[in-house]
């Protein structure tokens, strides 16, 4: 059963805090937004998996039709048999290209044959996870980290990969250069075991203006 435990806003705005006690820097973005709004789950695992892949490199409302005319193949549910059970043409139909139906067909064979175990996925940890995860055609450590983040809601996942991480991180410390990523993941020992919350605030530092000195 996929279960996730939902953050306590008392907790979110905690951990928050602490954050901002370690790094003045980030501190003026939790002075100024208060708590983090980490979306909730939109769907179940393999769902969610399926719709990062489907999403990658396109445009959110393209992203979203295909997306849509996909899962309109699927009127009992989308499962991983019912995936490998629809002709692959059915997929390029729906505006799929040939990468992503061989990435999502993927998925569905690792899950049905234990390679992915989203049955109980939670009981896993992190590091774990983006092991398995990273088995499957077309998903790297990036998507892997997006999983953990919004669908299993980890507290200590901090994507050294991600250009709105690292742009954000540059934009609140003033930096004149972004961090490399083998930079940013020292950087981020600061924050554990709070690097979630971290990573957020420099997503948002992204659209936020921050006050002058």
């Amino acid at each position: 059963m996929e279960a996730t435990a939902e953050p306590a806003k008392d907790d979110l705005a905690a951990a928050a805090a602490e954050v901002a006690r370690r790094d003045p820097a980030l501190g003026r973005l939790v002075d100024l937004l208060g708590p983090p709004a980490i979306r909730p789950p939109l769907e179940g695992y393999f769902a969610a998996l399926v719709r990062a892949i489907a999403f990658q490199q396109l445009a959110g409302r393209a992203a979203a039709a295909i997306h849509g005319r996909f899962l309109a193949n699927f009127v009992e549910g989308l499962t991983p048999e019912a995936v490998l059970a629809l002709p692959e043409e059915l997929f390029r139909s729906a505006g799929l290209s040939a990468a992503k139906t061989a990435s999502i067909r993927d998925l569905a064979a690792k899950t049905v044959d234990g390679t992915v175990p989203l049955e109980g996925l939670e009981a896993y940890s992190d590091d774990e996870i983006v092991e398995r995860l990273s088995t499957v055609r077309g998903i790297g450590p990036w998507t892997a980290e997006m999983f953990l983040i919004f669908q299993l809601r980890r507290p200590d996942v901090w994507p050294v990969d991600d250009f709105g991480v690292r742009k954000g991180y540059a934009i609140a410390h003033e930096l004149p250069t972004l961090p490399k990523p083998k930079e940013l993941a020292a950087l981020g020992d600061l924050y554990r075991p709070y690097r979630t919350i971290a990573a957020w605030y420099c997503w948002r530092a992204n659209d936020t203006v921050l006050p002058t000195a």
